[in-house]
């Protein structure tokens, strides 16, 4: 019932990288945060929030493709370690151009974009050294691992970066997730060098773009992992309302109100997580990832309604629950049908369609909400994504009937 912490009780490698994530994950959710909410300070436009995932969507999906082909061909480590490395010098111009007399907007956007591409390299490697360091029958416990680990960044560091923002602004924001990137290379710099193994040889692989190739073929001829992908996508694209939470929290009145916005489909997911430990008794995970994603888009649709913050938050929560679920059970599907050889690739893939869709959204809401309001750029997303979820249901029906290969009762 309860969630298996048996993968960090027993493996070191994955106690140290499951530590490292979850340090930065910590500080990227507080500025995750800080991002859109300077940028809503500085032009007070939901379609300025918005534009920043249009300006995000390039990198990830270049990077995101040769980010994972190039994580099966080089060491997942190093290029784990230079990704956060990058991303940290990000987070370094970040707090200078806030720090700065008259901040730039294009330098928000420039910055982003670099940490997005970085973070095409650094997702890749971080998911193929996982499945590496696990057996597959610890692949639904470290799914929910992850999962949690995630969540509970996205329970604090919206909180906490409500708390940053309201007493220090956006500087604050930007040191604290600073730090935090220095503390998670401490850790993986730790991951022992035997435990990650070794990949062929360069010499022995074939081109970097066949390699990306082989990768694309292998998904594409797979229902259940394009259904993971698709059902991703059309869940966040039309039900992602992150970039209206400055609107709705300016609305609120209070700028702490950005920070429970978010923390409330994580406080969701959080539950979930925690008594996850059913999830490894499931066969059926491609129904579990369509039922799932419905019950998301019904809970967007629920806060689009909702009159006021509380039974927003609310709503939230129920979304946020949802999408653990269906979250741990993509994950599974994942780490269980590829092969480590293609782990990378596949990573990249996954990458692109869970960021491609909240990117895609983030816009789609605010330049909806700029034209008809908050409220119905929400439900109506919500009820557009229920349709679609329900429709890939019916159109891969091979992904909808997936089982378990390796279910232990």
């Amino acid at each position: 019932m309860f969630l298996d912490i048996g993968p960090l009780r027993r493996n070191t490698a994955f106690r140290r990288l499951f530590a490292s994530q979850f340090i930065s994950g910590l500080g990227t959710m507080v500025s995750y945060v800080a991002v859109p909410w300077q940028l809503y300070q500085l032009t007070h436009s939901n379609a300025q929030v918005g534009l920043l995932g249009l300006v995000q969507l390039v990198p990830v999906v270049v990077c995101g493709l040769l980010g994972g082909a190039v994580a099966d061909r080089v060491d997942r480590k190093r290029l784990l370690i230079g990704s956060e490395a990058l991303m940290a010098l990000c987070l370094a111009g970040l707090l200078l151009n806030a720090l700065s007399a008259a901040p730039h907007v294009l330098a928000i956007y420039a910055l982003v974009a670099v940490l997005q591409g970085a973070s095409g390299f650094h997702r890749p490697a971080l998911e193929a050294l996982t499945q590496k360091l696990a057996r597959p029958e610890e692949f639904a416990a470290v799914a929910a691992l992850s999962s949690v680990r995630g969540t509970v960044g996205m329970v604090a560091g919206p909180a906490l970066a409500g708390l940053l923002l309201a007493k220090w602004g956006a500087v604050g924001a930007y040191v604290f997730d600073f730090v935090t990137f220095l503390a998670a290379l401490f850790f993986i710099a730790r991951i022992p060098r035997e435990a990650i193994g070794t990949l062929a040889a360069a010499g022995e692989r074939p081109h970097l773009l066949a390699d990306l190739a082989e990768g694309l073929r292998f998904a594409w001829k797979r229902p259940e992992l394009m259904g993971t992908y698709i059902v991703d996508i059309v869940a966040m694209a039309f039900a992602f309302p992150v970039a209206l939470f400055p609107a709705m929290a300016a609305a609120d009145g209070r700028t702490e109100s950005v920070g429970w916005l978010l923390s409330a489909m994580s406080v969701g997911a959080l539950v979930i997580g925690l008594f996850s430990g059913w999830t490894g008794q499931v066969s059926r995970h491609g129904r579990a990832v369509v039922i799932a994603a419905a019950v998301w888009a019904l809970g967007i649709v629920a806060l689009g309604f909702a009159p006021g913050l509380w039974l927003g938050l609310a709503c939230l929560a129920v979304a946020g629950a949802a999408d653990m679920v269906s979250g741990v059970f993509r994950g599974t599907i994942w780490n269980e049908t590829i092969p480590n050889a293609l782990r990378g690739r596949l990573a990249g893939i996954e990458m692109i369609s869970y960021l491609t869709g909240p990117l895609v959204g983030n816009a789609r809401a605010g330049f909806m909400a700029d034209a008809w309001g908050v409220a119905p750029a929400i439900w109506i997303g919500g009820a557009v994504c229920l349709l679609g979820v329900v429709a890939t249901g019916f159109g891969l029906p091979r992904f909808w009937a997936y089982r378990s290969t390796a279910i232990t009762r």
